[in-house]
């Protein structure tokens, strides 16, 4: 199971926003920010969305033996310009 800032984080890398993360997934600002912020469990359908949005860009989703998390970006994964 992912945790809240390894979205955060893995959004940061990728230096996507949260609407950027939105039109990725598929899913609703309101589920995003319960996500994030660890206020609810979220539903697996709506984790399962975030996860693979943010596989396909290149983020790894990191649990340590020792409870540690992060995330990784994949090597040659470039971080996507946000010019508009």
């Amino acid at each position: 199971m992912i945790d809240g800032r390894q979205v955060r984080a893995a959004r940061a890398m990728l230096g996507w926003s949260r609407e950027e993360l939105l039109a990725a997934a598929g899913i609703s600002m309101s589920a995003l920010l319960r996500m994030e912020g660890a206020l609810a469990d979220s539903r697996s359908s709506t984790l399962n969305k975030v996860v693979k949005a943010l596989n396909q860009a290149g983020i790894e989703f990191v649990t340590r033996e020792d409870g540690g998390i992060g995330v990784v970006l994949r090597a040659g994964q470039t971080r996507p310009s946000s010019q508009g």
